[in-house]
């Protein structure tokens, strides 16, 4: 089967994706065996963490990852489907970046999000699914992991109001 004519099951089942919190499926494939001492990073974190992580994330249309943050840096990789809209809003602004393979039209292969930024994602218009990758350092612990209150970020983000209410639960 070319990867062009591989819908979303089939990811979902070959590569042992499973629900995630924030919606979509995932699975990690990394989690660094050193850690950093807890002495050795910013006080935002509570404890030792790994050096890296990272996982699979599959989006299927309709689908999305509601707003969240986490206090380290996440970058998302594309790989295979449609593009994916990561929602980023940071510092009172809100940004839309495209992750996808049509870098011609301003898709970006690979991106960073800041930790602490807020950032929730979906696929684009027309896409069937999308399959990244997200990888996080230092590593991702649901310690450092916060959900976005609708109703909170709407006070700080009032400019948003309708794409904050399509992207968060409850």
């Amino acid at each position: 089967m070319k990867a062009e004519q591989k819908n979303a099951r089939y990811w979902i089942n070959h590569l042992s994706l499973n629900p995630h919190p924030e919606g979509g499926f995932f699975r990690e494939v990394y989690r660094s065996s050193e850690e950093i001492a807890h002495t050795s990073l910013p006080s935002r974190f509570s404890g030792a963490r790994n050096f890296s992580t990272s996982i699979y994330y599959l989006l299927e249309k309709g689908d999305f990852s509601a707003f969240h943050r986490i206090k380290s840096d996440e970058t998302w990789h594309f790989y295979r489907g449609g593009a994916l809209d990561l929602h980023i809003l940071n510092d009172g602004a809100y940004q839309l970046i495209v992750i996808g393979a049509d870098v011609a039209n301003s898709n970006h292969l690979q991106y960073t999000v800041q930790a602490g930024a807020w950032f929730a994602s979906q696929p684009s218009a027309g896409s069937w699914y999308s399959l990244v990758g997200c990888t996080v350092s230092p590593g991702f612990d649901f310690a450092d992991f916060e959900m976005a209150k609708r109703e909170e970020l709407e006070r700080e983000y009032s400019k948003q109001i309708s794409i904050i209410a399509g992207l968060t639960r409850g």
